[in-house]
């Protein structure tokens, strides 16, 4: 069955990425419904923030963690006070906050995501229970038992996949369900869900679409790390599962000089491919391509797609990248959220506060209409999926997850859609 709407409240504000005062409203509503009939009730207010529930039907960085290093060392952890209904459904919310860094600034941003989720939602019957784990894997065990201790009935984070290992093992013990952000699938489990961009779903993305576009012949240029592994093992695997082929592939370092010869070797392989394929950040993409465009390998041999991590404003002034394709969540939604989170807080938010601005959102909607299974697995993995800020993403069995993505293609000083997101998974070519 779908779940019915759920009204506008009037006023009331909401998340971790932006919000508008007074304007808010949140709501349910099918995966399937357009994104366009969301905004037009918004009022000109982007209230795409509506984490959709689908349908209650069925029985049933370069390198990994966020955008940032592990802190080495263990802070002490601050208290910090709950967030929204005393007497609502515990819910435990563990972040970084007491990291160094950009790790400690990312975590600030998803708690203020996290409430301005709580802000945004028509009377929210829950109680956040915010707890600091400092980066660190003792210190995400130690956060994971205390709420569980405090009656948590769900946990969402951490951010780094140590802390997810341990903090898992933790809440499967007890029962209770995880909905984590690290990037790494090798944390997921059966109870443990990761709610984060996994480099896998980016990469069958663009590989599918090039395919399908008349590119059949690839080479890679992936970095000699544990993103660039995963990028080629499902690389590998949707190619050949769409009839493409693999003609060279290449690991590179961060030395430069090393680098150069990954990249001379692959160019050798140039001339019996259509697409080269780079998996790396905005810091790296340019020197690679550069190295490629010495070695007689440009755009206007090959088509040049790359993963989420392309993603970033300082990709598209290259004049080598112009007419390059990428996959990567739909920026509508992060944009809307960022103008309501400049509008509560001041500031800009981490692009990871949108990640808990869905956690909170889904978790405080399935306290609202699924009674006391709200947190089971047969909920939790809904085959229908939901909508959030990032677009529709919906959990496996095994804790990893899916999302629907665009393709964007490059362009003098911007990006723009060649590809739209599927707006459910029945519209798309996604397995189960």
């Amino acid at each position: 069955m779908l779940l019915p709407q759920i009204p506008p409240n009037g006023a009331c504000p909401r998340m971790g990425q932006g919000e508008e005062v007074g304007m808010g409203w949140h709501r349910f509503l099918p995966a399937s419904e357009p994104r366009s009939a969301v905004t037009r009730r918004a009022a000109g207010v982007f209230a795409m923030l509506a984490l959709v529930l689908a349908g209650c039907a069925g029985q049933s960085g370069p390198s990994f963690g966020p955008m940032f290093g592990d802190p080495a060392q263990e802070p002490a952890a601050a208290p910090q006070a709950p967030i929204g209904n005393p007497a609502g459904v515990r819910v435990a919310l563990i972040l970084p906050l007491s990291a160094s860094g950009n790790a400690g600034a990312a975590a600030q941003s998803m708690r203020n995501a996290a409430e301005l989720a709580l802000a945004e939602f028509a009377n929210p019957n829950i109680q956040l229970i915010v707890k600091d784990d400092g980066g660190t894997a003792h210190g995400a065990q130690q956060a994971a038992e205390q709420a569980l201790t405090e009656g948590a009935e769900i946990v969402l984070g951490p951010l780094f996949s140590h802390g997810v290992a341990t903090a898992g093992q933790t809440t499967r013990n007890r029962g209770v369900p995880m909905i984590a952000f690290s990037t790494d699938a090798n944390v997921a489990a059966r109870g443990v869900y990761l709610l984060s961009f996994l480099p896998e779903t980016d990469v069958e993305r663009i590989a599918e679409y090039a395919i399908a576009n008349g590119r059949k012949s690839f080479i890679a240029l992936l970095p000699d790390n544990a993103y660039g592994t995963v990028v080629e093992g499902h690389l590998k695997q949707t190619v050949a599962q769409r009839g493409g082929r693999i003609v060279a592939l290449e690991h590179y370092p961060n030395d430069p000089a090393r680098m150069a010869d990954a990249v001379r070797r692959i160019a050798n392989a140039a001339r019996q491919a259509d697409t080269v394929l780079i998996a790396d950040s905005a810091d790296t993409t340019p020197q690679l391509v550069q190295l490629l465009a010495s070695n007689n390998v440009s755009p206007r041999r090959l088509k040049f797609v790359g993963t989420g991590l392309w993603d970033d404003p300082k990709l598209f002034n290259d004049p080598n990248l112009a007419g390059a394709w990428f996959a990567a969540p739909d920026s509508a939604g992060f944009r809307a959220l960022a103008q309501r989170y400049r509008a509560r807080f001041g500031s800009d938010p981490a692009r990871t506060a949108s990640l808990a601005y869905d956690a909170v959102s889904l978790v405080a909607a399935l306290v609202k209409t699924q009674g006391p299974a709200r947190f089971s697995e047969q909920v939790l993995t809904n085959p229908s999926g939901f909508q959030g800020i990032d677009g529709i993403f919906r959990f496996r069995s095994d804790g990893t997850s899916e999302r629907g993505l665009t393709v964007m293609e490059v362009q003098r000083g911007s990006a723009r859609v060649i590809s739209p997101a599927p707006k459910s998974f029945a519209s798309a070519a996604f397995s189960n």
